[in-house]
């Protein structure tokens, strides 16, 4: 099963994928990139001197509901590009959502 560590993600056929941020994100157009930033939904410390203390950073207090939401679209947008994949292979453009592209 992949893997993610140390900013590598580490495929089953060993190929690496060294990243700058610490996840993978997906895009409505089914592009796949870098989540640099946990800026929606994070866990943090409250004040940078009380490391000790772990909070949940939830600057747009999102609900659960919307949380689950957001978990939602993103659990599409992944099963999307699953679909394409297995339909077009992975080398041809009609993988992508082309409306979103433009």
């Amino acid at each position: 099963m992949t893997d993610f560590k140390r900013r590598t993600l580490i495929l089953n056929t060993g190929k690496q994928i060294k990243l700058f941020g610490n996840s993978v994100a997906i895009g409505k157009s089914l592009e796949l990139g870098e989540g640099y930033a946990p800026n929606i939904f994070s866990s943090g410390q409250q004040q940078p001197e009380d490391k000790s203390t772990p909070a949940v950073m939830n600057p747009h207090k999102l609900t659960p509901e919307e949380l689950l939401e957001i978990a939602d679209y993103n659990i599409r947008l992944w099963m999307d590009f699953k679909d394409n994949i297995r339909k077009y292979g992975a080398s041809s453009p009609k993988i992508f959502n082309s409306d979103a592209l433009r």
